[in-house]
């Protein structure tokens, strides 16, 4: 055992009663002014600042063309957090965390700016210790990636004195196809390694998607049953009940599918349907999704086995609400889909036979995100039909959110005299279970990042091959006319329920 093990078990890496605590750095947040850093990335934090994850020595530095000075970005950002934190905001965690804020006025293609971004940063090195370690977090539209990277590279921000590090952080989409996202590989990977890109993807982050992982792998009640024999398919499901809002410049054009499908969806069906990982190193993990992805089948009759749809005015929530085609923004004449299923098949012998079906939509039902493991019927009852004619299958369901938690639907006899077996269920949520709640799945990323810990990060070749699912389909639609229209407050269009139909399932009712 190490001197220093000896001395201090704390410094054990074993040990478990301190959580990981970033060392000195600085985060340099681009697009700072907009709604992912005001509801997201700032309260995110101040929430680790607040649980005590953040070393004294952090600094955070804005970039953005408002022309603010450093306390004008305080009182913003202030602002942001006591309306947005996860955490009871503390006037005394607040102050020291915001003696470290600066604010750099600049535009991207401005060399002068990012001269001043480079003080600024050398400067916090200084006065708040932060040792020369900065990540970069390019929270702006990826056409404005190419210019950014190259002005990191030329004023010398992007390059790492010995014993430091350099990191840049990317939010998707990445890319809108397999080759406009090798193409943003490209530009960030010419300025910075591979091991210092981290692709976000918040799903990741968020702890009941972790908790798939140990579900799997830490019980010997699932693994077992966790394959063909037994699984007769398996339901993806992230739905919306919300409109695009004011979101239209970035949605139109890109859709459902590109927007949820080929990042968050993805990553799911890859989580569930992976063999065990030799470890939970960030090499072992993605070793095991990309066999996951690299075996993913898109079908031959996409007319029958993905659909598409658009949202049209309706009732949801008690009040009525405006189609898709008369938001603001939003195009007349535009075919992007604001819903997308698909049916996958995993070629693989663990898989073979069970569809994937995965879907996505907004003015959705409910708000939920969830994956449904359904299992396939006994082989034999020995009831009465009418004594089970209540009964459905059995399924495993992992609620991601909200209302985080996993439920497994059985059958069970009805109190009485008669043999009567109907569904019940079991359930397990995070705030019962557990005393305190789960972090923000930015708190988590972010925090990774900082500690240089990729895991939970997609690599290049996820993305890519994420792509080579997808653009198969996209291009299958958009060249077979206009996404089919449903109400909103229902649960899509009626082409994706016969999509089940003829595969004889029907969809969950999250």
């Amino acid at each position: 055992m190490p001197s220093a093990a000896r001395d201090n078990p704390l410094r054990d890496p074993a040990d478990r009663r301190l959580p990981r605590i970033a060392g000195p750095g600085g985060l340099v947040l681009f697009g700072v002014t907009g709604d992912l850093s005001r509801k997201k990335l700032l309260p995110a934090v101040y929430d680790l600042s607040n649980r005590g994850l953040l070393p004294p020595g952090f600094g955070l530095t804005g970039f953005a063309r408002r022309e603010w000075d450093d306390e004008d970005f305080r009182k913003i950002a202030h602002d942001a957090i006591r309306e947005n934190s996860r955490t009871p905001f503390d006037e005394g965690v607040w102050e020291q965390l915001s003696k470290g804020f600066r604010f750099v006025q600049g535009q991207f293609g401005d060399d002068e700016s990012f001269a001043r971004l480079a003080e600024t940063v050398e400067r916090l090195d200084v006065e708040r210790g932060t040792g020369g370690n900065h990540a970069f977090y390019l929270s702006i539209p990826p056409s404005q990636f190419p210019v950014v990277c190259q002005q990191l590279s030329e004023s010398g921000l992007s390059s790492p004195k010995p014993g430091t590090w350099r990191r840049v952080v990317i939010e998707k989409p990445f890319g809108h196809d397999l080759v406009s996202a090798r193409e943003l590989n490209d530009v960030v990977e010419k300025v910075f390694p591979p091991d210092a890109v981290f692709r976000i993807d918040h799903y990741l982050g968020k702890e009941t998607v972790q908790n798939l992982l140990a579900l799997r792998f830490a019980n010997q009640l699932f693994e077992p049953i966790w394959n063909a024999h037994y699984v007769d398919h398996v339901q993806i499901t992230m739905a919306e009940d919300i409109g695009i809002g004011s979101r239209a410049g970035y949605y139109d054009g890109i859709g459902a599918a590109r927007d949820v499908i080929q990042n968050h969806l993805l990553q799911l069906l890859a989580l569930t349907a992976m063999e065990e990982p030799v470890s939970f190193e960030a090499e072992a993990l993605r070793t095991e999704k990309e066999k996951v992805l690299s075996a993913v089948q898109v079908p031959v009759d996409l007319e029958r086995h993905a659909a598409r749809g658009q949202y049209t005015g309706g009732w949801q929530g008690g009040a009525q609400v405006q189609g898709y085609l008369e938001e603001d923004g939003v195009p007349p004449d535009s075919v992007t889909e604001t819903y997308a299923a698909v049916r996958l098949d995993v070629d693989t012998r663990r898989w073979a036979g069970v569809p994937f079906y995965l879907r996505t939509g907004k003015r959705l039902g409910r708000r939920v995100t969830e994956i449904a493991v359904v299992f396939k019927r006994a082989p034999h009852l020995p009831f009465d039909l009418n004594e089970t004619q209540e009964l459905g299958q059995n399924a495993l369901v992992i609620r991601v959110q909200p209302d985080e938690g996993v439920t497994i639907r059985f059958g069970s006899k009805v109190p009485g005299t008669a043999m009567e077996v109907r569904d019940v269920t079991m359930d397990f949520g995070y705030g019962h279970a557990f005393t305190e709640s789960s972090p923000e799945a930015y708190e988590r990323l972010l925090l990774d990042v900082l500690l240089g810990d990729p895991p939970l990060f997609p690599h290049q070749r996820e993305v890519e091959l994420s792509w080579q699912i997808l653009d198969p389909i996209i291009n299958h639609w958009y060249s077979s006319g206009r996404p089919e229209p449903y109400r909103a407050g229902t649960w899509g269009p009626a082409s994706a329920d016969a999509m089940l139909g003829r595969d004889g399932r029907t969809w969950r009712r999250p």
